[in-house]
């Protein structure tokens, strides 16, 4: 019979390649994955793992029990929470992870509710953007990822429960004393001999398809994750941006004027969780209080949607 706690030391032998790596990430010793290998591999009846050089590499096998191991373990903790919210042994325990602009703008209010209403469910936090913080999710590392796309929405998340949040509309930053600065609304083509300071990938690929949609091509000059930094090296007059209005409602734009840039550029911003999940009392709750976080936190460009969630199987 397999275990799970074999499915997930083989899990973390195939993310980090050795037995050192994954007996530090999972805090145990390296004997003690190579036994716990070596149990599995008798469970499963065939060889899981090839060494080659330093590094372990999977076999077919391995590679489809490492598929399904991720459904497995996310389905196990599912059940494991739910029976223990029925059972009254606690309320639960649920993992989020976060993009910046969220974890300092919708996540506080919505875990601070949530510990008023649920004192005994436990929360943890970790910042990644998408597509990394699916990627968490769909591996059963963390139980709902608050996320964000542009454009309409395609099939990425088809397998996922969608629970729709708002829509985030950028802004536009320039320098105070910028010939725009005391514009209300600036076309985005009037920016084009500008130097632009961009954020995160994903933002970045939708502000260069929006420039180009507009005749050309933005001088990009300062990349940065950090939106605080983008403010400031606007305030410094060393270019212009656009930021989600998340991410200026939660630092002071010192230095730098807003302005409404058109055509409107939008991200819809969405908290994910998988079907099993949902139904786990302590998810659940959590995705109502982030919902309702959004409906009374919505900045201005923002439209918050308190929207029942979609996805697979009517969740």
């Amino acid at each position: 019979m397999i275990e799970a706690r074999h499915l997930r030391v083989l899990r973390a032998v195939a993310a980090t390649g050795s037995f050192s790596a994954a007996a530090r990430e999972l805090g145990c010793t390296q004997p003690a994955v190579s036994q716990q290998m070596k149990a599995l591999e008798s469970s499963a009846g065939t060889t899981l793992l090839i060494r080659t050089g330093r590094e372990m590499r999977l076999t077919e096998a391995g590679q489809a029990l490492v598929r399904h191991a991720s459904g497995i373990l996310a389905g196990l903790t599912a059940a494991e929470e739910e029976v223990a919210a029925i059972a009254g042994l606690r309320a639960g325990r649920v993992r989020l992870v976060s993009f910046p602009s969220g974890s300092s703008s919708l996540v506080p209010g919505a875990l601070a509710a949530l510990r008023a209403a649920h004192p005994g469910t436990r929360v943890s936090l970790v910042e990644a953007e998408p597509p990394r913080s699916v990627e968490m999710l769909r591996d059963g590392d963390c139980d709902i990822a608050l996320a964000f796309r542009y454009g309409e929405p395609g099939a990425e998340w088809d397998d996922l429960v969608v629970r729709p949040l708002l829509t985030d509309r950028l802004t536009g930053l320039v320098p105070e004393g910028h010939a725009l600065a005391d514009r209300d609304e600036v076309g985005i083509a009037e920016l084009a001999g500008e130097s632009w300071i961009a954020g995160c990938p994903r933002c970045r690929r939708q502000l260069v398809e929006v420039c180009e949609g507009s005749g050309f091509t933005p001088r990009i000059d300062f990349a940065t994750d950090d939106y605080p930094a983008v403010i400031g090296l606007v305030g410094a007059g060393l270019g212009v941006a656009v930021l989600p209005a998340l991410a200026i409602e939660s630092v002071r734009p010192r230095g730098a004027r807003t302005v409404t840039v058109v055509p409107a550029i939008e991200r819809e911003i969405v908290a994910l969780t998988l079907p099993d999940l949902a139904r786990v009392p302590a998810v659940a709750a959590t995705l109502d209080h982030l919902a309702l976080a959004a409906s009374k936190s919505s900045p201005t460009g923002a439209k918050s949607s308190l929207a029942a969630p979609s996805g697979p199987a009517g969740v």
